[in-house]
């Protein structure tokens, strides 16, 4: 019995998403697939385009046999932290085998080298990151030019093939490398395996290719009838979609929570704001400075946004001053993850992953939501009432004239009869 795992957004899940699956199960030999899969909001800080139940159908029908949630106080984090919750939780399942996930490279060596580089974090790479932040680089940037200074002063190249600069120019290179740094730091029995991305690249915003990204299926979907896309999804996914849309009308976007945040960036001390995850000292200011100028979203992202603090962390700001996740409530929070196992969706072979779960696992399977009250843990409730508030922030976000609250408590897991 051979299962690999995907840790996943799915927002929504279109044909690379498909060819990633197959592939993967291909190069693992896997009997069995696991999607660890973010739920209401998504990694660069936007609300998922559906709801989390319809991305789990999507998935499921179209081949992945179990869909479990990634929480919320995960899944809108940078990528060390979105990869180290995923990681975690495939590992503590103690069934899963491989880790399967997409790269713009085609060999895995040049990112377990940087990965293990940043595992270690030699004190000359620590010094010369530290230097790079006092001059205000982004993060990322910062590391960048940090890892290459090293490499530089031990007169090492990676792999003697590429540069540092382009690995970790592209998204999923990135991410790859936030896997295998959680791999080593876990010592977990996972192993890699690494998929070359295919089709568009992941910000690409044009449906110029068979294989479009998730990226420009928003936006066409943003900007046109659900019809416009259907030849850059699997017919599952399109059919799911049409569901969605003749139930709930609307597609989610962060511009839905304009006066949601311009009400919390005017009415919030700033004190309370400086407390928020992912804020830096001083960066408040400039948020509420740029809050009384923009009301738009897109436009008040687009004005705080430096080479310090890019786009994507700005947003993500934005989603944890809307769900109230605070520095010290993560840092609280951490050590108790993985606490359960939030099952979103699954076929018959799913059911036969989650009965070997239950043996191998000591974490809890939550399929029914009230269950959790039988656990009788505070950890598990804060963590999950994360999720619940996330799920709630969703559907609030959407236009409808009725309101759509407690839905976990209503929805039950997808399950594919056939």
């Amino acid at each position: 019995m051979k299962v690999v795992g995907l840790i996943t957004e799915y927002n929504p899940f279109h044909l690379g998403h498909k060819y990633h699956l197959e592939t993967a199960k291909h190069l693992a030999n896997a009997d069995y697939s696991i999607a660890l899969m973010s739920g209401s909001f998504v990694q660069r800080g936007e609300p998922s385009l559906v709801d989390k139940w319809t991305k789990a159908k999507m998935a499921v029908d179209s081949g992945v046999d179990l869909v479990i949630e990634l929480p919320f106080i995960f899944s809108v984090q940078s990528a060390e932290l979105f990869a180290y919750g995923g990681v975690s939780l495939l590992d503590q399942l103690n069934i899963v085998d491989y880790l399967v996930f997409g790269t713009e490279l085609d060999e895995l060596e040049p990112l377990a080298e940087i990965a293990h580089l940043l595992y270690v974090e030699p004190p000359f790479y620590k010094k010369r990151l530290r230097e790079n932040l006092n001059m205000g680089y982004s993060f990322p940037l910062s590391r960048s030019n940090a890892i290459e200074d090293y490499l530089t002063m031990k007169g090492l190249n990676i792999s003697n093939k590429t540069d540092v600069k382009n690995i970790l120019k592209k998204s999923n290179n990135i991410l790859a490398i936030e896997y295998l740094k959680a791999l080593e730091s876990l010592d977990s029995k996972i192993k890699p395996i690494a998929v070359k991305r295919v089709g568009n690249q992941y910000n690409d915003t044009t449906l110029n290719n068979n294989i479009a990204s998730a990226t420009a299926i928003r936006k066409a979907l943003n900007n046109h009838p659900v019809e416009y896309i259907k030849n850059y999804v699997p017919i599952e996914t399109y059919s799911h979609l049409v569901n969605y849309i003749n139930k709930y009308k609307y597609f989610n976007t962060l511009n839905n929570y304009n006066q949601i945040v311009h009400y919390l960036l005017c009415t919030k001390d700033r004190k309370q704001l400086t407390e928020i995850m992912d804020m830096e000292p001083g960066l408040e200011n400039r948020i509420v400075y740029k809050a009384n100028k923009y009301k738009d979203i897109d436009k008040l992202v687009e004005s705080i946004s430096t080479k310090r603090y890019p786009r994507t962390r700005i947003q993500r700001i934005l989603v944890h001053i809307m769900m109230d996740l605070t520095h010290s409530t993560f840092e609280v929070l951490k050590p108790y993850h993985p606490a359960y196992i939030r099952v979103l969706g699954s076929n018959k072979k799913g059911f036969i992953l989650l009965n070997k779960i239950k043996e191998k696992s000591e974490l809890p399977i939550i399929t029914k939501f009230a269950d959790y009250k039988k656990y009788n843990n505070p950890h598990l409730e804060k963590i999950l009432y994360f999720d619940k508030k996330a799920t709630d922030l969703f559907f609030i976000g959407l236009k409808n004239l009725k309101p759509f609250i407690h839905m976990d408590y209503y929805t039950t897991p997808y399950i594919m009869k056939k």
